[in-house]
């Protein structure tokens, strides 16, 4: 089946045609103004793209909240039911769902699946989803921890399955992008992540600050009278290595670090001590380790830090061939001999999990 993907991102319209064997026939990019896509360029854009020889479209949707935890084709109850979801993902969800709005316009009749970043994540265990929060409020507003990166994550310990031949047991991928998060898997399904109820949790992002005590956000809200809109940008578009070494381009910090800037270095031991320590964290959720994961744009090209990670992680059995970590191309293994953990880099791949989730919806 030809599927049209649609990953509707912070600051442009990713398409990508994809064949059966999940090669790219082609790709496309519009660039977002205010979240927002002008109908008569989405059309022209499809239609360079060849979108209309599409079988099928699957869109990346950031949230599902409790009731999408599968792909689910699109149709106008479904529609609607996104967009009752907005508030739970105000900055993410109304792109994508402007994303679907736009292609559906364009290509009216080709059927059209949902496929989610929290979903895989639906399943974790109550422990690692709930928060200790009084229970009328837990229910009132659907507060829990949610997760998200799931469409990568899932990608990834699908791949390492077919690198290994079986999925690990115990699994910890780390999709290191912009945004970053870890999820542990095991046998295939993820028991923790470290992104929660929003994106801000977790781990030292681009420009997003990772988790901080809520009690410093309270503070500021209270004590400095900092509006809460004022907040939320900053959390969200000021802070991270942006916030650390004024810039958030990971590879900007590590140049900046080898010249012996101090902001640049300062970044680049908290973001290596939050990342050591989640690791950690997501092992204990297994009971152990067997494998080691690294995805996404960071992930996948600084050696420095995958380096960095395995530096602290010696005593779960982790270590990274210095030779195959800095000379990485594609889906590579970079576990040092004697390592007890297996150590690989895979490419992030989100579109490949898209269409196969839309074949597996409108598989007869």
């Amino acid at each position: 089946m030809r599927v049209l993907v649609v990953n509707a991102g912070s600051s442009s319209l990713k398409l990508s045609l994809l064949d059966d064997d999940g090669s790219t026939a082609g790709e496309e990019n519009l660039p977002i103004s205010r979240g927002q896509f002008e109908a008569d360029t989405v059309a022209s854009l499809l239609g360079r793209l060849g979108g209309n020889t599409a079988e099928a479209v699957g869109h990346r949707v950031v949230h599902g909240g409790r009731q999408f935890v599968a792909a689910v084709r699109l149709d106008a109850a479904v529609r609607k039911k996104l967009d009752d979801l907005v508030d739970l993902a105000p900055l993410h969800q109304p792109k994508s769902l402007a994303g679907i709005d736009a292609v559906s316009r364009a290509l009216p009749g080709i059927p059209a699946v949902a496929c989610f970043d929290t979903a895989f994540h639906a399943g974790m265990p109550a422990a690692a989803a709930t928060y200790a929060l009084p229970p009328e409020w837990r229910k009132r507003w659907e507060l829990r921890r949610y997760g998200f990166h799931g469409l990568s994550h899932a990608y990834a310990t699908r791949r390492i399955g077919e690198l290994l031949g079986h999925v690990p047991g115990r699994l910890v991928v780390c999709h290191l992008g912009s945004g970053a998060s870890l999820a542990a898997v095991r046998d295939g399904r993820s028991v923790d992540t470290t992104m929660g109820f929003t994106p801000l949790e977790g781990l030292v992002m681009g420009t997003r600050s990772g988790s901080v005590d809520p009690g410093l956000v309270l503070w500021l809200a209270g004590h400095a009278g900092t509006p809460p809109a004022e907040l939320a940008a900053t959390l969200e578009y000021r802070s991270g290595l942006l916030g650390l070494a004024g810039t958030a381009d990971m590879r900007e910090v590590l140049a900046r670090a080898a010249r012996g800037e101090d902001a640049a270095g300062l970044a680049l031991e908290v973001y290596l001590h939050r990342l050591r320590g989640l690791i950690a964290s997501m092992a204990a959720a297994l009971g152990g380790l067997d494998t080691l994961v690294f995805t996404g744009g960071v992930g996948e090209h600084a050696a420095d830090i995958r380096a960095g990670a395995a530096d602290g992680l010696g005593f779960l059995g982790v270590a990274v061939d210095e030779r195959r970590n800095a000379s990485v191309q594609g889906d590579t293994d970079i576990t040092a001999p004697g390592a007890a953990v297996r150590a690989f880099v895979v490419t992030s791949r989100e579109d490949i999990e898209i269409a196969r989730q839309v074949t597996e919806v409108l598989r007869p």
